[in-house]
């Protein structure tokens, strides 16, 4: 019954910018299409309660569906697809590092599992439990009580991340709160990059500012992100280039040079690699979508 009626309150409170009056909760509607979103994950737990959808981390790939729950414990350039068979309804919460650490500085003795020092990968996907749905579903109703939303907003979120620190993700849920686990060293270095992405960079500075070797660093950025530092980067520069390159599709050796680029024949060649055309087809198909949804909106 939980699952029914949080699709209800999904997709009647669903907007075009995904936005919600709750602040760091999302709700998402989206189409299947032919096209794949690239866009940067957030730090975020994400529920699905209709439809289904992919996402693609490096060489990672994750599916979920109904029912089922993503955690991302880092703000990471990933690929997406809704699966065919109908429009995907989801739910979005930004994780909150501070308030974790506060519910693990609650915890009595025994409460929690023991953290371990290595992190884990930084996209999950587990089975949600009924307590959780439960939980975002009395969230959700909120969107519905202006008047009690300052006070119970904060309560609820508190209880989710609470059902998520002790439940089968806990553990990467967990270390997000922990300043000086080997999860928010690699965060802060994937944060430089991000922040920083046409700046060149030696890994070996990152891996000295993040406490660790040059093989941990590697080894510890491999395992969260799916990638190594500078494909990280490349990945980053090429969202970016995909964005500026809807509003100056004419200008793709000046688009390449601003996020970094020095060679404009490398830069179609990676672009092209990771999209599938060349940055000015690209550009010209993706100004010809936005052309007909301003032509399809009433």
């Amino acid at each position: 019954m939980s699952l029914d009626e949080l699709r209800d309150l999904l997709e009647r409170h669903a907007r075009p910018d995904l936005t919600t009056a709750v602040d760091g909760v999302r709700i998402c509607r989206a189409e299947p299409g032919a096209e794949p979103e690239y866009a940067m994950s957030g730090v975020m737990l994400a529920v699905i309660a209709q439809g289904a959808k992919r996402l693609a981390l490096g060489d990672r790939v994750y599916e979920y569906g109904v029912g089922q729950y993503l955690v991302t414990s880092a703000d990471l350039p990933v690929t997406g697809r809704v699966a065919p068979g109908g429009p995907e309804l989801g739910f979005g919460m930004t994780l909150e590092p501070a308030v974790i650490a506060e519910l693990m500085l609650r915890a009595g003795p025994g409460d929690l599992p023991r953290s371990t020092p290595s992190p884990r990968p930084g996209i999950t996907v587990s089975e949600a439990p009924a307590e959780l749905i439960d939980a975002i579903v009395r969230l959700l109703r909120l969107l519905d009580r202006p008047r009690d939303r300052r006070v119970l907003v904060p309560l609820i979120k508190r209880e989710i991340l609470w059902l998520l620190m002790t439940g089968e993700q806990g553990e990467a849920v967990r270390q997000l709160g922990l300043a000086d686990s080997s999860l928010n060293h690699i965060t802060r270095a994937v944060d430089w990059i991000r922040d920083n992405y046409t700046e060149a960079f030696r890994v070996e500075d990152l891996a000295q500012s993040s406490g660790m070797s040059v093989s941990a660093f590697h080894r510890n950025f491999q395992s969260v992100t799916a990638m190594s530092p500078i494909q990280f980067q490349k990945q980053i520069r090429l969202q970016a280039a995909r964005l500026l390159l809807a509003n100056r599709p004419h200008d793709v050796s000046g688009v390449g040079h601003r996020v970094g680029y020095d060679s404009p024949s490398q830069f179609s060649r990676e672009y092209k690699r990771q999209f599938g055309s060349p940055p000015s087809v690209d550009a010209a198909r993706m100004r010809e979508r936005v052309a007909h949804a301003a032509a399809a909106a009433p």
